[in-house]
């Protein structure tokens, strides 16, 4: 969301749209996956609602272990990532984040995205076609 505070609240929503729908939870998929639908949903609802913000969340604390320069080149690199990432059409960054930094299966992506096993594979491997495509433009290669 690139906001805290649109995070936290979003999660709370999440939360509260769970338990109030909980009675309709069918089994047919796992827990896990019906909730992280109703999680990409609402954050779908909510930046179609909205203007993106520029607000950042803060970086991590920076790894003391490197040099300086190449601390600040891997935040810039780390930046233009994310920046590209931001820059993918909405299914194609959802199934990234869920497949890539969540570690789901395509199976779960599919669920949660409400989508076939085959249309998760291939959003993935569009966006990866894409996001290659960004950072080359940037210079990153």
């Amino acid at each position: 969301m690139n906001n805290h505070h649109d995070a936290n609240d979003l999660a709370q929503d999440v939360f509260l749209k769970a338990y109030r729908a909980i009675g309709g939870f069918r089994g047919e998929s796992a827990l896990s996956t019906w909730m992280y639908r109703i999680a990409v949903n609402t954050c779908l609802n909510f930046k179609a609602s909205r203007r993106p913000e520029t607000e950042e969340l803060p970086e991590n604390l920076p790894d003391r272990g490197l040099p300086v320069a190449d601390r600040l080149e891997r935040e810039e690199r780390a930046h233009r990532v994310r920046e590209a990432v931001s820059r993918l059409p909405e299914k194609q960054r959802a199934t990234l984040i869920l497949k890539i930094y969540h570690e789901l299966t395509h199976e779960e992506v599919a669920g949660i995205l409400g989508s076939t096993v085959g249309t998760a594979k291939a959003n993935l491997f569009h966006a990866l076609a894409n996001l290659r495509k960004l950072l080359v433009a940037e210079g990153m290669e």
